[in-house]
This record gives structure tokens, C-alpha cells and sequence, in this order.
């Protein structure tokens, strides 16, 4: 019992420290670019490249899990955010910033890319709310980067409150060691399905677009709330603890979404009403940013604070299979943060050309209708082809 409280106990510390690296950056933002003379699509990628790296690393895992296992996997990828916090501070430059959101993205995406898969398979009758309570971790730490760092770089500077992040993310890999399950133990269950091959199903397909597009809300408004509030003349400290009391939103969500989720067969009640959340917050914040700023908080912290744990848990719904979940899971996260990376980017060219990111906002509303259409067709029972069928 003690054993399985401390793998929980692994489980939460690993999702702390899979997005500081990224929500730490947007309410310093405008002060890296001055120190640094990053311009605005240059800034973007300290968040997009991430992202990316989180999309390719998860589409790798399957050699890292043969040649690491998913132990020594989680364990690489949570030294390796430890590591690119620490250069922040040592060598605060232009270029070092891109080598870190390099090695920060490699990491996250080795822990979110495995661990699902072994959540999947030590707690097989209660996966979905455990995922989802993982996926409120993970929201959990964008809300401490996002307000503890702009607090930090007051007596530290920008470069050592981004190098604090090293110390959460070594803690995290000393109690994985202590924590994670013997090999034995942790190998996925079932070794008589075969690999899941998922490019030949098109339901994995419309589940990466569906987790890449929702996740793309999040990475938007993860790297550019901050500078849109202090473009309207809103402190850096306030404009992270805006960022902070919005991804508080998202947690709360997400917990309660979480707790309701074994009420709810059919994700989709769930999803419409995240989804609605979404689209009103996004409409709120280009009508009336200022006026409207809590309960456009409140929205988008609802909508993506539910969405991003319902997209993953409305994949691990279509299989039963430990292994073919994980590999389900990698392809949708994969592919989906690649899809998620473009927002960011985007954002960062309309606002080096027009110095206004109303026009993103009005993007991601049209993106959550998208949603809204694909969602309908997430309804039990699962929908998909016999295993064997999905397989070489």
C-alpha cells in the first residue's frame, strides 16, 4: 500500500513539472525579448519548439520504451526539463533559450508519452480518473510557473527564476527512482495483443486532430495571454497571475471533470459543456478584455482546463489493452502537439505584422466549432475496428 501511495505520489510530482518550462516564459516574456532581442516570431518558438519536440518525442516513444523501458524513460525525460531549467540560469542568451526549449520539450514529451501507458496498466479499473487527476497535475504547474516566476525574477532576474524550475524537477526524477515499479511489474499487460498500428485506423486520426486543436487553445493561450495583457498596460506580475488564476481554473475543472467522468459513459454532455466554456471565453476576451477579465478566465480555465484531460481520456476509451493504449496515446499526443505547436507560431507572426492578436482569438473560436462538430462523433459503445484489424 505504501508502495502504491508513493507511485502516486511520482505520478503528481511528474505532471508538476511537465509545463513550467513553457508557462514560465509568457509573463517575463516581454523582458527576455528586451534583454535578449528576440522579436516576436523568434519569442514564439521558445513556446512552439517545445511543443513540437513534445509532438516528435511522443511519436518516438516506442524505441525509447524498448531501449530505456518506461522507467528509465520517465526517469531521462524529467532530468532532461531539469536540465534545460538550469541553462536558463547559467547561460541566459538568445540561443541558449532555443537549446533549452529544445531539451525542456524532449523531456516533457518522454514522461507524457510513457506514463499514461503505465497509469494504464498498475491501475487498469480506474485509469480514466487517474489520467484525468495526472492531467490536472500537469494544469497545476502551469498555474505555479506562470505565478511564482514573475514573483521570482523580481530578486533573481528572469534567468534564475527560470533556473528555480530545476529543483521541482529533481525532486520529481528522486522520488520516480524511489517510486517506480519493478520491470516485472511495470511492463504492459497484455503481451498477446499485438503493437497498435495506428496510422491505419482513422479514428486514431480524428482523435490526434481532435486533442491537436484543443490543445492548441491551451498552448495559445499558455504563451500569449501575458503579453496581450501588458500590451494593454497590465503589470508583468499581473498578467502572470492572471495566467496563474486562469490555469487555477483549469485545475479545479479538470478535478471536478475528473471526479464526474465514471457518471458520464458518454464523454459527450462533458464536452459540449467545456467546449461552449471555450468558445465564450475566447469571445469575451476580443469583445471586452478588460471589462469581462474574470469571467473570461473563468471560461477559458473551464473550457481548456476540461478539455485537455477529456481529449486523453476519450482516446484510452477506445481500448483495453495497456500496451495498445499507450501506443494509441503516443500517436494521439504526437501528432496532436504537433498540430498544437502551429498556434503559438501563428500567433507570433499576426502580432509581428499587425502588433494585435485579436485575430488569433477569432481563429481559435472558429477552431472550437471545429471541435464541436468532431466531438458528435465520440459516442459509446467504442467505435472501432477488431484489434486485429488495427494491427500488422
Amino acid at each position: 500500500m505504501k508502495r502504491q501511495a508513493l507511485l502516486l505520489l511520482a505520478i503528481v510530482l511528474l505532471g508538476l513539472n511537465l509545463r513550467p518550462a513553457l508557462a514560465a516564459i509568457g509573463p517575463l516574456l516581454d523582458r527576455i525579448q528586451r534583454d535578449t532581442g528576440l522579436d516576436h516570431v523568434a519569442a514564439s518558438l521558445l513556446t512552439s519548439v517545445p511543443v513540437v519536440i513534445m509532438g516528435l518525442g511522443a511519436l518516438a516513444c516506442g524505441p525509447l520504451r524498448r531501449r530505456l523501458g518506461d522507467n528509465g524513460g520517465i526517469l531521462l525525460g524529467v532530468l532532461l526539463i531539469a536540465l534545460a531549467s538550469l541553462l536558463r540560469g547559467v547561460l541566459p542568451e538568445a540561443s541558449t533559450l532555443l537549446v533549452s526549449a529544445v531539451l525542456a520539450g524532449a523531456g516533457i514529451a518522454f514522461v507524457q508519452a510513457l506514463l499514461p501507458g503505465l497509469i494504464k496498466s498498475r491501475f487498469a479499473a480506474d485509469s480514466g480518473r487517474l489520467i484525468g487527476f495526472y492531467s490536472c497535475a500537469i494544469m497545476a504547474g502551469a498555474a505555479f510557473g506562470a505565478a511564482f516566476t514573475p514573483w521570482l525574477a523580481q530578486s533573481l532576474g528572469w534567468a534564475w527564476a527560470l533556473a528555480g524550475w530545476t529543483l521541482p524537477a529533481l525532486l520529481a526524477a528522486a522520488v520516480w527512482r524511489r517510486a517506480a515499479p519493478s520491470a516485472g511489474a511495470s511492463a504492459v499487460a497484455s503481451a498477446s495483443a499485438p503493437p497498435l498500428v495506428t496510422w491505419r485506423w482513422p479514428r486514431a486520426w480524428l482523435l490526434m486532430s481532435f486533442f491537436g486543436i484543443g490543445t492548441a487553445g491551451y498552448t495559445l493561450v499558455l504563451a500569449w495571454l501575458p503579453p496581450y495583457y501588458t500590451a494593454l498596460g497590465w503589470s508583468a506580475q499581473a498578467s502572470g497571475l492572471l495566467l496563474a488564476a486562469l490555469t487555477l481554473c483549469e485545475v479545479v475543472a479538470g478535478l471536478l471533470l475528473s471526479s464526474l467522468l465514471p457518471r458520464f459513459p458518454d464523454r459527450r454532455p462533458l464536452l459540449a459543456a467545456v467546449l461552449l466554456s471555450l468558445l465564450a471565453g475566447l469571445i469575451g476576451l476580443q469583445l471586452a478584455p478588460e471589462t469581462l477579465v474574470v469571467p473570461v478566465a473563468l471560461l477559458l480555465g473551464v473550457g481548456i482546463g476540461g478539455l485537455f484531460p477529456l481529449s486523453l481520456v476519450v482516446a484510452q476509451d477506445h481500448l483495453d489493452d495497456p500496451r495498445q493504449t499507450g501506443d494509441l496515446l503516443a500517436f494521439v499526443q504526437g501528432g496532436g502537439y504537433l498540430i498544437a505547436a502551429c498556434a503559438p507560431l501563428l500567433a507570433g507572426l499576426l502580432r509581428h505584422y499587425s502588433t494585435d492578436l485579436s485575430l488569433s482569438w477569432q481563429l481559435m473560436a472558429l477552431a472550437t466549432l471545429v471541435l464541436m462538430v468532431m466531438a458528435v462523433r465520440f459516442s459509446p459503445p467504442r467505435q472501432q475496428r477488431p484489434l486485429d484489424a488495427l494491427t500488422d
